[in-house]
């Protein structure tokens, strides 16, 4: 660790487990402009500030959502932006005692001789100066998104894709923990593709024993720091994706870990990687009801696996925030449950949510 994490240290371990306590997770709300753009096309809602302040308000300001979220990501924008009375977005989660994290990447760029897909993540030269702003904001976790393919015809992802997405991962680890930031490291290896649940198990294993020795190299303070990776499931072309059950998804992404993670990291949050909602709070369900040896909190970091039904109630009106709000709370409550092993399935949120080649 450096001197400057150091200074930092009782407060990373502090903010990393607040964030990963048990029954609550983290709701994903970092859409860049164009990808909230994408959800509110679907629904007819033009993509401009006033609609994004409107709905971002819609979210922080459903009543008792805090029972079932402890942090939140934001975008930029986001941050600075107030509700339509005038109050800062990060005064009324700061009040219900939710944690405000930053989505800090710029995006992917292609990797030069590696096969088409295979990308690394931008955004590291101003790291620090603007870690140092988004602390001063008020943000004390923050979120980088790696992405790497399965497509064993290519052997990818290549040894040259897991190494350079390991190492960015762990220098923008580096610089959060400097400034303050709990860095959420998220390697996600992408449902894209037809492979097998054993492909899964092997690219997922390779990526998350790369990345973790990056992390040690790096000195990045372990207990100060959350991992959101992907569930280990078959790819989402693949028939099996439609027959693997909810526990054996939960035996193949255990088993992942256990081979991996050490204990010291506090907290385990998935990606929903396009999963629809039901799929994503069963599989997290079994999980943490299976009786395997999980010593870390495994819990939940959702975008569109808990907003996808808020969308489709809101449909950019705020006369529709009670009905809208009333479905971030059913999916909240059910991941919050599926947190605890106590998740007893829903009849909704079967819709599909997959994006081939998805953008954040």
């Amino acid at each position: 660790m450096s001197q400057q994490t150091t200074k930092f240290r009782d407060e990373l371990i502090a903010t990393a487990n607040y964030i990963a306590t048990r029954g609550k997770g983290i709701l994903a709300a970092d859409e860049s402009t164009g990808t909230i753009g994408k959800r509110f096309e679907k629904i007819k809602v033009e993509n401009n500030e006033p609609n994004r302040r409107d709905y971002r308000e819609l979210l922080f300001r459903a009543e008792g959502f805090q029972q079932y979220i402890s942090g939140v990501i934001l975008y930029e924008e986001t941050l600075y932006q107030k509700a339509a009375d005038g109050t800062p977005f990060t005064d009324i989660l700061n009040k219900l005692g939710v944690k405000i994290g930053i989505k800090v990447d710029k995006g992917t760029t292609p990797i030069p001789n590696c096969p088409e897909g295979e990308t690394a993540t931008l955004g590291l030269d101003d790291l620090a100066a603007r870690c140092k702003k988004y602390y001063e904001a008020g943000a004390r976790f923050a979120k980088w998104r790696a992405v790497l393919k399965i497509d064993p015809s290519q052997n990818c992802p290549t040894p040259l894709a897991v190494l350079e997405n390991a190492h960015g991962l762990a220098r923008y680890a580096a610089i959060c923990q400097e400034n303050g930031l709990v860095p959420i490291v998220e390697p996600e290896v992408l449902m894209d593709g037809n492979h097998s649940l054993q492909d899964c198990v092997n690219a997922t294993e390779r990526v998350l024993s790369v990345v973790v020795k990056a992390l040690h190299d790096h000195k990045i303070l372990l207990e100060g720091a959350l991992l959101k990776p992907n569930m280990v499931t078959p790819g989402h072309s693949s028939p099996a994706y439609k027959t693997v059950t909810p526990e054996e998804v939960a035996r193949a992404t255990i088993t992942v870990l256990q081979r991996t993670v050490p204990v010291s990291m506090p907290g385990i949050m998935f990606l929903s990687g396009g999963q629809s909602e039901e799929e994503a709070s069963r599989n997290l369900n079994a999980m943490n009801s299976s009786g395997l040896k999980t010593p870390w909190s495994l819990s939940f970091s959702y975008g569109r696996a808990l907003q996808a039904s808020t969308l489709d109630e809101w449909k950019g009106d705020r006369n529709n925030f009670p009905a809208a709000q009333k479905a971030l709370l059913e999916r909240a409550k059910a991941n919050s449950e599926a947190q605890l092993g106590k998740y007893g399935g829903s009849s909704t949120g079967s819709k599909d949510l997959h994006v081939e080649g998805y953008v954040y």
